[in-house]
C-alpha cells in the first residue's frame, strides 16, 4: 500500500492514480492527522507526502514517525522546493524529494527503489 499526503486533491488524485496505474495499491488522506489515524497506516509500504499542509506539516510527520520507531520510505512533494527543507528531509532518511510540479518518471523511479526492498507490487 502506497499512502499519499496532501492537502491539495488535484495533486492527491493524480498522484494516486499514477501510482494505482503502476499496479500498487494506494490510499489518499488529506492531512497528516488523518493518516495516522488510519486502519492502514501499518499496512504502507512508502509514503508520499506534501510538506506543507494545515496542521502537521511533511516534515514533522517524518519526525513523528522516525520517532516512534517508524522506517517506512518516505518521498516528499512540494510547491516550495526550499534547500533547507530538502536538506532536513533526506537527513532523516528521505528517499526523495520533488518539486511540484514533478517529472512522473522521476517518481515512479524513486517508487521502484523505495520498495524494492519490500517486495513487489499490488
Amino acid at each position: 500500500m502506497i499512502s499519499i499526503i496532501d492537502d491539495d486533491e488535484s495533486i492527491r488524485e493524480a498522484t494516486r492514480g499514477l501510482v494505482r496505474s503502476l499496479g500498487y495499491q494506494a490510499a489518499a488522506f488529506q492531512s497528516a492527522e488523518d493518516f495516522l489515524q488510519s486502519e492502514g497506516r501499518d499496512a504502507t509500504s512508502c509514503v508520499i507526502t506534501d510538506i506543507q499542509m494545515p496542521g502537521i506539516s511533511g516534515l514533522d510527520l517524518q519526525d513523528r514517525l522516525r520517532g516512534e520507531g517508524c522506517s517506512t520510505p518516505i518521498i516528499f512533494i512540494t510547491a516550495y522546493p526550499q534547500e533547507r527543507a530538502k536538506a532536513r528531509a533526506m537527513k532523516a532518511g528521505a528517499i526523495g524529494f520533488f518539486g511540484k510540479p514533478f517529472d512522473d518518471q522521476a517518481l515512479i523511479a524513486c517508487l521502484d527503489r523505495a520498495l524494492a526492498e519490500g517486495g513487489g507490487r499490488g
